[in-house]
Order: C-alpha cells, then sequence, then structure tokens
C-alpha cells in the first residue's frame, strides 16, 4: 500500500480505452452519433467485467469523465462480449441499461442505492435467472413500486414475477437491505430455497419465523437494525437443536443507536446466541444496549496479557465459544472496552484499529456508522498518533468516494484528511497517495458546496507542496478555487485559505498556466473583486495582501494578464490602496510588484506614462518599506519606462531628468548586501536594459539589481546569469562611453562573482 509502484497495464489500458472509445474499440453510427462495438472487438468476461465496473468508478470519481449515453449496450451481444460480475450504484443506472444487458449470464451484479431504476427494471432481472448467484438491490427502493399517471410512486410491487419457484434457482446471496416498509418480504423470498446468504438490514418483516425454512443452509443473515422478535427467531431452539445450524454462521443483529430500541442484550441473550448457534464464526452486536452482568469484575479483566483464547474471555457469554470469532462487532457498546475478547477482528472505539476496523466494516452500506468511526479516527489523528497511517488514508478516501453527497461523511472525512497528510506523517505516504487524496478532495469541492465542507478540503490542500503536488490537477484545482471566490461575501476563513491557495498555484509555474489561469477570470472576476471589497470595507488583512500577491505572480513575464490588469481599472485601485493604507508595507510590496511586471510590457507602458503615476512611483522611492523593496520596486518600473527614451515623455511635470535624479539617490542608498524578499526565474526583463544609452540610471539600476542578486544569492543566480548571456552584456555596458563609471564597476564586480562561482562551484549549501 504504501509502494510507488505504477498501475498496473491492465489499469491504464482500461482507463484510456474508457476515455477514447471512439478511438480505441468503438465507431460512431447514425445521425445520433451513437456508439457501436467494432465488429471485430471481442472481449472476454475479465476484461468486459472492468470496463464496465472502472466506467461507473470514473463517472463517480472524475470530474474529467463525461458518462457516456449508450454505454450499456455496447455489451449487448454476448457473442462478442461477456459481463459477468458487476457493481452498479447510484442514480446513473436506468432500466434502459439493464435491459441492454439482458442477454448476458451475469453470476453477479450488485445495484446500490439506484433510485432511477423502477419496476421495469425488476422485470428485466428476470433475464438473468438461470445464471445469477449474488443479487444486492440494497437501497434501490424504486424497484418495487409501480408509477401512476402523473409519476409518483404508486402502490408496492405485490406479485413479483421474477421471483418464482421456476425463477431464479440458483441465487446463492441476495442483500434487500434499505428496502420499504410496505415490501412483502416473505412473498418475495419464499420461492428462493437455494440462499445461503441474505441481508434484510432496516427491512420490516411481521413474520420472521419463515426464515427457519433456511436454517440448515443460511452461512450469512444480516438483521441489521431489526427488532427482538427477529433476534428471538434466530436464537430460538427446537429439541436441542439450533435452528440455524449450516457450518460457519456470520450473524449480524446490529444496531444504528441504541436510542432507538428498548431492547437490552442480557447475559442470557447473548449466551443463548452462542449455545444455539453453535458453528458461529462472526457476530455484529453493535449498538446493543449492553447489561453490566455480561462482563467478568474489572480486577479480573486486568488480569493478563490481552488474550482471544474464549476460557480467557472479559465477556461471559463468550467463554463457551469453542474457538475466536474471525469477526465481532461490538461497536458503540461497552463490551469493546475489555481486555480480553475472543475474535481475531474486532470493531469498537477502543482504539485505533478497532476504530479502523469499523470504518472498513461499515462504510459500504452503513454510514451512519462510518461517519462516526471515522470522527473517533479524526481525534486519534489530532490529539494522538495514528500509527496505522497508510489503512487509515485509504479507508478514509474509500468513504468519501463512496459517499460524495453525505454530509457527514463529507465533514468528517475531509477533517481527517487534513490531519492525516500534515507534516508529522508526510514521509510515510507515497506520491500515488497523496494524489489519491488531492482527487478526492477536489472531488468533495465539487459535489458538496457546504462551508465546513469546502474549509477543510483547503486547508487539507495546504499540506501538498504547491504548486509542484497539485499540478497533476492544476486547471481543475484553480476552476475550483475561483468559484469559492465568486461571492464577495464568503466566509472570511474559507476566502483567506483560498486566496493563499491561489497565490500559492500561478507563484513558479510557467506562462502557459498562467495565461490560463488569466482567462479562467482570475484577474478581472476574482483578485480584483475581491481588492475592491476590501477598500469598500477599509480593511487591509491577509485576503487583501494576498490578492495583491496573486496578482503579481500572475502578471509575471505574462503580458496578456498584465494588459487585463490595467482594462480591469486595477491603476485606479492601487492608487485608492495606497491612499486607504498608507503604513501596510507588505501590500505597498505587492502592489509596486505587480507594476513592475506591467512596465515589462513595451506596449503598456505609455498607459503608466501620466503625471499621476509617474508623481506616485517618484515618491515611493524614499520609501523604507519593507527594507529596499519598494524603494526597489518602484524604481524598476521607472527603469522600464525610461529606457523608452526621453521622446515618449510628453509631460511637463514632473520632469524627466528630476525624476532620473530621485533614481540616482534611491539606488545609492540601497544596501548592496541586502536579503531579498524576491524570486527570479529569468533575467530576461532586466538585461534588455543593459546594452543602452538612452537612460543611465536604467542601465545603473538594472546592475545593481545583478550584483546585489549574485553577491548574496551566488549558487542561484550565478548559473541564471550565465545561462542567459548576462555576462556578455555586461562586457558591453563597459564599452559603451555613455555608461557612468559607478555601473562599470559594478558590473566588472558582477563579472567576477559569476567568474569565481565557475571557478569553484562546489558549494550548494545557499
Amino acid at each position: 500500500m504504501s509502494g510507488d509502484d505504477p498501475d498496473s497495464l491492465m489499469s491504464l489500458c482500461t482507463v484510456f480505452c474508457l476515455k477514447n472509445l471512439r478511438r480505441t474499440m468503438c465507431y460512431s453510427e447514425g445521425e445520433q452519433n451513437r456508439l457501436q462495438l467494432r465488429p471485430d472487438v471481442f472481449l472476454p468476461g475479465e476484461i468486459c467485467d472492468r470496463l464496465v465496473n472502472v466506467y461507473m468508478d470514473l463517472v463517480h470519481t472524475d470530474s474529467d469523465f463525461e458518462p457516456q449515453d449508450g454505454f450499456f449496450q455496447l455489451f449487448s451481444d454476448p457473442r462478442s462480449t461477456r459481463l459477468t460480475r458487476l457493481q452498479l450504484r447510484e442514480d446513473l443506472v436506468r432500466d434502459r441499461d439493464l435491459e441492454a444487458i439482458g442477454k448476458q449470464d451475469l453470476m453477479e451484479l450488485h445495484l446500490t442505492y439506484c433510485s432511477r431504476l423502477t419496476a421495469r427494471g425488476l422485470r428485466t432481472l428476470c433475464s438473468f435467472r438461470h445464471s445469477l448467484l449474488l443479487l444486492s438491490l440494497f437501497g434501490c427502493s424504486s424497484v418495487f413500486f409501480r408509477k401512476s399517471g402523473a409519476g409518483c410512486r404508486s402502490r408496492c410491487l405485490r406479485s413479483y414475477g421474477v421471483f418464482t419457484p421456476n425463477g431464479f434457482n440458483r441465487l446463492r446471496l441476495l442483500n434487500l437491505g434499505g428496502l420499504p416498509a410496505e415490501l412483502d418480504v416473505e412473498t418475495l423470498l419464499r420461492p428462493l430455497p437455494a440462499l445461503t446468504s441474505l441481508d434484510l438490514s432496516s427491512v420490516h418483516l411481521p413474520r420472521p419465523a419463515f426464515l427457519t425454512q433456511w436454517s440448515e443452509r443460511l452461512a450469512s443473515l444480516v438483521l441489521y437494525n431489526w427488532l427482538k422478535t427477529g433476534i428471538n427467531t434466530v436464537i430460538e431452539r427446537k429439541k436441542e437443536r439450533s435452528l440455524f445450524c449450516s457450518p460457519r454462521l456470520h450473524l449480524d443483529i446490529s444496531r444504528e443507536n441504541q436510542r432507538t430500541s428498548k431492547f437490552k442484550m442480557t447475559r442470557k441473550t447473548l449466551s443463548s446466541i452462542v449455545q444455539s448457534l453453535v458453528d458461529l464464526v462472526s457476530l455484529d452486536i453493535s449498538g446493543h444496549i449492553m447489561l453490566d452482568n455480561c462482563t467478568v469484575p474489572a480486577f479480573e479483566d486486568a488480569v493478563g496479557r490481552p488474550s482471544i483464547e474464549p476460557c480467557k474471555s472479559s465477556i461471559y457469554p463468550f467463554q463457551e465459544l469453542k474457538r475466536p470469532l474471525q469477526f465481532l462487532g461490538l461497536y458503540n457498546t461497552m463490551l469493546c472496552n475489555v481486555t480480553h475478547i475472543p475474535a481475531y477482528k474486532i470493531t469498537g472505539s477502543k482504539n485505533e484499529d478497532q476504530i479502523l476496523n469499523a470504518i472498513e466494516a461499515y462504510t459500504e452500506q452503513r454510514p451512519e456508522l462510518a461517519h462516526r468511526a471515522i470522527n473517533q479516527l479524526f481525534d486519534i489523528a489530532r490529539i494522538q498518533h495514528c500509527s496505522q497511517l497508510l489503512r487509515a488514508l485509504q479507508l478514509v478516501i474509500t468513504a468519501l468516494k463512496t459517499h460524495k453527497y453525505d454530509k457527514s461523511i463529507q465533514v468528517t472525512g475531509s477533517a481527517a484528511l487534513f490531519y492525516l497528510t500534515n507534516t508529522e506523517y508526510r514521509s510515510d505516504q507515497s506520491v500515488r497517495l497523496r494524489r489519491q487524496v488531492i482527487q478526492v478532495v477536489l472531488n468533495g469541492m465539487e459535489h458538496y458546496q457546504e462551508v465546513t465542507v469546502q474549509r477543510n478540503c483547503c486547508l487539507t490542500l495546504c499540506n501538498f507542496s504547491i504548486p509542484e503536488e497539485l499540478e497533476f490537477q492544476y486547471h481543475r484545482v484553480n476552476l475550483l478555487l475561483l468559484k469559492i471566490l465568486e461571492p464577495v461575501r464568503q466566509d472570511e476563513s474559507i476566502q483567506r485559505i483560498a486566496v493563499h491557495l491561489c497565490n500559492a498555484l500561478v507563484c513558479q509555474v510557467d506562462n502557459d498556466h498562467k495565461e490560463a489561469v488569466g482567462k479562467m477570470g482570475f484577474v478581472k472576476v476574482t483578485m480584483l473583486n475581491l481588492i475592491q471589497k476590501k477598500l469598500q470595507d477599509r480593511m487591509c488583512d491577509q485576503v487583501m495582501e494576498f490578492s495583491w500577491s496573486a496578482l503579481w505572480n500572475i502578471t509575471d513575464e505574462t503580458p496578456d494578464n498584465c494588459q487585463m490588469f490595467l482594462e480591469c481599472n486595477g491603476m485606479n485601485l492601487f492608487l485608492d490602496c495606497l491612499k486607504e493604507f498608507p503604513d501596510k508595507q507588505e501590500l505597498h510590496r505587492n502592489m509596486l510588484g505587480l507594476l513592475g511586471n506591467v512596465a515589462e510590457v513595451k506596449a503598456l507602458r505609455p498607459q503608466l506614462l501620466t503625471k499621476q503615476f509617474i508623481t506616485v512611483f517618484s515618491e515611493l522611492l524614499d520609501s523604507k518599506a519593507d527594507g529596499i523593496e519598494v524603494s526597489y520596486n518602484a524604481c524598476g518600473v521607472l527603469s522600464h519606462i525610461m529606457f523608452d527614451g526621453p521622446e515618449v515623455w510628453t509631460m511637463e511635470e514632473p520632469k524627466r531628468t528630476h525624476v532620473m535624479d530621485k533614481m540616482w539617490a534611491a539606488i545609492q542608498s540601497w544596501d548592496v548586501s541586502s536579503r531579498r524578499n524576491i524570486n527570479y526565474r529569468s533575467f530576461e526583463p532586466i538585461l534588455r536594459l543593459l546594452p543602452q544609452s538612452s537612460a543611465p540610471v536604467s542601465q545603473h539600476w538594472a546592475t545593481w539589481a545583478l550584483y546585489n542578486l549574485v553577491s548574496v544569492y551566488s549558487s542561484k543566480y550565478c548559473p541564471l546569469l550565465i545561462k542567459e548571456g548576462g555576462v556578455i552584456l555586461l562586457q558591453k555596458v563597459l564599452e559603451l562611453e555613455s555608461s557612468h563609471q559607478e555601473t562599470k564597476d559594478m558590473a566588472r564586480k558582477v563579472m567576477e562573482q559569476c567568474e569565481n562561482f565557475k571557478e569553484d562551484p562546489m558549494d550548494t549549501s545557499r
């Protein structure tokens, strides 16, 4: 589970074929572009089963995967395709889908919460009567009802033509869990003589005694949420012989909770179960009220190391077991807290192992119990330490996938993921597992628009290296975050986290990604709207600062996004923020960094060349905010403007020479050894200012910037400068008569720094 092994070739090919049906095994036919299987394609059962089951999984978990109309029709002909074992769930499955595969010899058919199946689908099941061994209709209540003229559900079907003596004679396993109370289960079941496994969870059964017709055959009987009368039927003895005497019996008489039941599990009742069902191998009595007389005194319970031997059991009735149980469900009972329990696998809440067993056992069909267990796992991960991290993550991922519309599961599961993926557990997680977490988190953000779920999911994403670990879902995660940020009155905490994530996602990615995010509305629809809202509220908080930082990152070497910023009234917002928040240094740094990106675009610089803007930039040259950063960025903006020459300077005030003098003074005031809160991916915008004579001050600013970076961060920036041809351009600075002597001296120092780095490249610690 912890390995980073790649997916099998079979898995990769299956997903590829399903995502490219028309390019692989299918073609389109007719005006309706209907899918048809290619005539030369013949698929065995193993591949067909995998195709259908993976298709269902992709539809429910992959937002980029579109359901294909007529998909099940591809498997209509058993001469070219074979289906044997299918697991279909939720509202994707319709009557026509079952009809499409009606000629197949299905052996197993799991239908779970298929709410769109109707009585027509029930009749279609008759097609499989000669081959079907396992049938699950869990939660498919609509199949037993006819529809009235208005489309509403009418009376329950009393005549089940499917289940007749000549019908499902081979059927061994049947699950009718969660079906409506008005269903006549006895009439439905009597024609099924070969049953060995029966699940009647939450099913109303007025006369449970008829179950004894399978007393010698049933190996598994699930009566979850049943009444006392049903339990009495199971443990009733006749002539010293159990009514249920099949070997290796699994019995489940558990309940959802204790509040809805007046029945109390006494020592006598539990003893009767053990004595009656002599070959019991698995028992679930979770959720029952247990009387104190079931357990040994506390001083006896504490004796010796925990044992699974029945004779040492802390629970009196289980001392009569012949051998330890394979499974014992004690969840939400006091019995799970005792020391000696004669079972190999136990569900309960005493420790991590019991809780994980509960999640595993109850996730598929008992989300109400799984939710409680996941909540207890959350407490372990938050307060203590999760020792079975990989198993815990896989179980929570499965629960979130299985119940994507269940609020309780989504809230507790997403909260548990946050703690299970934090720094403490990071080293134990493979790339593959962390990708699974990211995908299920994004699924939750898509399918459940609820404040707590959204917050938990955003916080969980913060546990990952951004953007590296999210890049495989880059487009999707950005769309989701922008959607979260659409309402300007969003929950404050979610807004803050989402803006932080957006900022991190557009930092250190290539320009194609930035342009794509810009087109999604990142600039005009999201960040500028957030800034406008904060201005109206006169609030400069993290959301405001992160929004400007995100705009700084997304406009880096991306002219389209820079233009978008200007078109969307960005400069006026800049001026308004300066006026409203004159002392917010971090805000000023972010805003000036962004305007530096705008100034790098030659076509956009004329829009900055106004008296108002130039005056503001000139005044910011004197700023001591955030060290030298605000002054440095303001000088950078002006350096690019000066680079265009005196002919573009059409203003009378301020004068170009006056602004240049202020720039010289600012540069000379900076400490060249300053450590910087900045990250350059390319020097190209700086290097273009070097070999020119129209603006010596711009040349000097560029040279100072390079000297600072290669001096303080030589291992990072010397190679970059050498790679981009910066040394050659600095040599040209030395050859230009217009270059100031101070600029030439600094250029030589930069070249010497790069030369020394080439000669001694061993120091890579910085």
